[in-house]
């Protein structure tokens, strides 16, 4: 349709042009993406629109050089907000809190409202959590958590145990693994209450990498940090999320219009701060089993700071390309020097220093 208005075969169009199309076929578009449009022919300084910024919109994909040219210009955001829209059915007022909760942009909210379609749904939130609570500890144990006093707590394949450090998946299988049943509710809960709007807005890839990434480096840092200890739960993971999503919130405080907002806030570093004076307490009581002492806790500082460095660049960043970020690699840098050092920690510290490690399960 745009080739009328381009006979040259420029790539361009003029935005008086560009609005008189926008004004003969606006009824035929949803009112979200007209309204993005105008505000990109507001924007434009040039006098001309590229082509395929409108082709990127229209196929609900974002490049650099479009939101760029929206924060750049005069937005024109005349129309009411979405939390103001009435006659929404359940999903799309679900659809809706959840892009008032993860996102500090109206533009951005608007976006996501348009354009998620639940395909896919967030299943790694989900099958993480049904894995971690059901598949091992209620079948195969045939418990629904593993108490750090059952017989069984050492001897099994999964947790993280210095003697057996290189058996390289323990740094990952320690998840599905909890010290006490409070754990692992206080853990399904949070992964899912936070966890699952994250992978609604930002999809499985983005939230599995800085969930995996929280979890390694949990695990890494105990090896490190606290090289004695044996490791489970899966807080890494947990705490990457969360950590994120707060710095978010704190970072975008004025455009989050979610509800209640301050004790949300509050409410959510209550409840990781309970769990990680529990895992502190339990690292410092008398084990039921010595010498082996009860699981470490630098597991949740691990996580806490994978989610503000490079949680905080993957969900700021809402369908914009990541390599496009200089914080994104310099972060990443950072990431996988800490991996390697750990690595190389893990292979020769251990022996150099001699230490008393507990005896093997």
């Amino acid at each position: 349709l745009l080739s009328q208005f381009d006979p040259d075969n420029t790539g361009y169009i003029s935005t008086e042009k560009f609005r008189s199309l926008l004004q003969r076929h606006g009824s035929e578009l949803d009112p979200h993406k007209l309204e993005v449009l105008l505000a990109l022919a507001d924007s434009n300084s040039e006098g001309r629109i590229c082509y395929q910024d409108f082709v990127n919109l229209m196929s609900n994909k974002r490049s650099n050089s479009f939101r760029q040219a929206i924060l750049q210009g005069n937005r024109r955001l005349c129309s009411k907000a979405l939390l103001e829209e009435t006659g929404l059915s359940l999903a799309q007022r679900l659809i809706r809190h959840v892009a008032y909760e993860t996102l500090p942009r109206e533009i951005d909210r608007k976006w996501y409202y348009d354009s998620y379609t639940c395909c896919p749904p967030p299943w790694f939130m989900i099958t993480i959590t049904i894995v971690a609570f059901f598949l091992y500890n209620g079948v195969v144990l045939d418990r629904f958590v593993l108490q750090v006093t059952h017989p069984l707590y050492l001897k099994n394949a999964l947790l993280y145990h210095p003697q057996l450090r290189a058996q390289a998946w323990r740094y990952l299988t320690y998840i599905f693994m909890h010290a006490g049943i409070e754990h692992l509710g206080l853990n399904v809960v949070l992964q899912l209450l936070v966890g699952v709007p994250l992978e609604m807005v930002h999809g499985p890839a983005r939230i599995s990498f800085v969930y995996v990434a929280g979890v390694v480096a949990g695990s890494l840092a105990v090896s490190v940090a606290d090289m004695t200890a044996p490791v489970v739960g899966s807080s890494g993971g947990v705490y990457a999320l969360v950590s994120a999503h707060l710095a978010n919130i704190v970072m975008n405080w004025s455009g989050m219009k979610c509800q209640f907002k301050l004790l949300r806030m509050a409410v959510a570093l209550i409840c990781m701060s309970f769990e990680f004076g529990r895992a502190v307490w339990l690292r410092f009581h008398p084990s039921a089993y010595p010498p082996c002492p009860h699981p470490s806790f630098m597991a949740h500082l691990g996580g806490v700071m994978v989610g503000i460095t490079l949680g905080v660049i993957i969900l700021r960043n809402y369908e914009q390309r990541l390599q496009d970020q200089t914080l994104w690699w310099i972060f990443l840098s950072i990431y996988v020097i800490f991996v390697l050092f750990a690595i190389f920690w893990n292979i020769f510290a251990y022996s150099l220093l001699d230490l008393k490690l507990p005896p093997p399960p």
